[in-house]
């Protein structure tokens, strides 16, 4: 998206770094994610921001080999904002000091009071309508700043932060020791909004915007080459197959693949909406003999996933010959999934779980890949959705993975667990649907579990599989809280889930949020 102005954020590793994105997104800001030691001069020089982000991270300024920015980054002449971490690393990399201990630590809710007056970050930040004017933040450190660089002034302390925010404003350096982007920050999207405004965004990161331009990128990388696009039925693939279909027409084959691990009834309605209402070119393979035969006796959730994502790719190659020859694979790929998936190098994040969609494809397969949505969070593909003119009640799909059942159905897959499964399933999202709670609802699904418990039937003993329940409410799906349910409705879906569904004997609700559980249990 080289044709906005673009905000970069240098992770050091925080685990809500993500949530930065988010805020700024919100602003119609365009921003991206890079790890720290990715950036160096010349990928600053490339990428040009108009302003830089520092995040947080679990890592000490003076541990050895500590994350660090290039020092390029501040003679660049553009704001900047350190978060917690970055604050720390802003004050150690301009001449200031950092320490650990002396009771200076905090996690959890802190209050900021504000000390000077006439910054522009702070632009109707601080009530003076509250005690003092504080404003609750979200602390989480260990290390603290005992002193502020040269040129700094203090515009705000807590308890155990007496430099909670400190700038430099003739160059345009700040420093937050709180995180503004969490919820738990309540006022911290106006900071960053102040950021942004101080540092000259339009505000121009629209879905029609992003739709015209990626239009054209599509045109530009495709030429006159046929693409195949790999379709799940999902949002993702299905907004990314109608707007590539919108750039290159037929050109564009989907490749459905059913895989054995779909949901009930869901190969049909698939393929008859891509059929009859957006006449592309579609091949309905049934691959469920292929992949059902490698994933017998598989029960580790990284091996399964690998496996759908190898298989996939051999599937996919066989279509493109059949097609014609087609040189380009279209993806869904999220940047969620991007971020999820990679560990980088000597980097600050972890691999979480990987993604069948990401990370190139084997060189075998002579295919280039087209991810028109790769640069997007889960919101902003149903935003462009609605720019496509799909329907409403398709964009407000809950999320459905890849590797589909398979991953919820942890231990060993069987197809006598994959048809108890999608009977189960299918009850639960009728359950919700009825009581009107589906668009609440960021996913539902059931879960099969890799256990049998006794019950008692008709007088009657059974041994039976258990099922757990999952509902969570999110924004990005990059963290997420479970959904509230009454006990009434929990235990009128029980009953009829048992009662409509030979082999399961047992139902769980699973009350866990992200973190530190996933969404998917695998």
């Amino acid at each position: 998206m080289t044709h906005h102005d673009r905000l970069l954020i240098i992770d050091f590793g925080s685990q809500v770094t993500q949530l930065i994105a988010r805020r700024l997104r919100e602003l119609n800001v365009y921003c991206e994610i890079h790890p720290f030691n990715k950036v160096d001069d010349a990928f600053l020089a490339e990428f040009a921001p108009k302003a830089v982000i520092f995040s947080g991270g679990p890592s000490s300024v003076f541990a050895p080999g500590a994350p660090m920015p290039p020092q390029t980054v501040f003679t660049l002449g553009v704001p900047i904002l350190g978060i917690c971490y970055g604050q720390q690393v802003m004050m150690h990399c301009l001449g200031g000091l950092v320490e650990r201990g002396h009771g200076t630590a905090e996690f959890g809710r802190a209050y900021v009071t504000p000390s000077g007056s006439g910054l522009a970050l702070l632009d109707g930040w601080f009530d003076p309508n509250t005690t003092a004017g504080r404003e609750q933040v979200w602390m989480s450190h260990g290390d603290h700043v005992s002193k502020i660089a040269p040129g700094f002034e203090v515009f705000g302390t807590s308890p155990n932060a007496p430099f909670a925010i400190t700038a430099d404003p003739s160059r345009h350096f700040y420093a937050v020791q709180f995180h503004p982007e969490v919820h738990h920050t309540p006022k911290g999207a106006k900071l960053y909004e102040n950021f942004v405004k101080l540092a000259g965004f339009k505000g121009d990161w629209t879905m029609g915007a992003y739709r015209d331009e990626a239009i054209r990128k599509i045109r530009e990388q495709v030429g006159d080459a046929k693409v195949i696009c790999g379709l799940s039925g999902g949002v993702d693939s299905s907004v990314a197959a109608v707007l590539i279909h919108e750039a290159i027409g037929d050109q564009l084959t989907c490749v459905f693949v059913d895989h054995g691990l779909l949901r009930l009834g869901e190969a049909e309605q698939v393929v008859t909406m891509f059929r009859d209402n957006y006449n592309m070119p579609l091949i309905h393979a049934d691959e469920s003999e292929l992949f059902l035969g490698a994933l017998e006796g598989v029960s580790d959730p990284e091996i399964k996933r690998k496996t759908i994502g190898r298989l996939f790719i051999d599937v996919f190659q066989k279509h493109a010959t059949e097609v014609g020859g087609a040189k380009f694979l279209a993806q869904g790929t999220l940047y969620p999934d991007v971020i999820e998936s990679v560990s980088f190098s000597g980097g600050p994040s972890v691999t979480i779980k990987s993604h069948h969609n990401v990370g190139g494809l084997p060189e075998k397969m002579g295919l280039k890949l087209v991810e028109p949505l790769r640069e997007l969070f889960k919101d902003e593909v149903r935003a462009l959705g609605r720019e496509l003119g799909l329907p409403a009640s398709f964009i407000g799909r809950h999320p459905f993975p890849g590797p589909g059942l398979a991953i919820r159905c942890p231990g060993e897959i069987t197809v006598e667990k994959l048809d108890i499964l999608r009977k189960a399933d299918a009850v639960y999202i009728d359950q919700i649907r009825k009581h009107g709670l589906y668009d609440d609802i960021w996913q539902a699904f059931a879960a099969i579990l890799p256990m049998r418990t006794v019950g008692v039937m008709g007088d009657g003993r059974t041994y039976d599989f258990a099922l757990a329940l999952r509902a969570v409410t999110s924004v990005d799906g990059m963290t997420a809280d479970y959904y509230p349910f009454t006990h009434d409705f929990l235990g009128e879906t029980s009953t009829r889930i048992i009662n409509e569904v030979p082999g399961i004997n047992r139902v769980f609700y699973d009350c866990t949020s992200k973190p530190p559980g996933t969404i998917e249990l695998e």
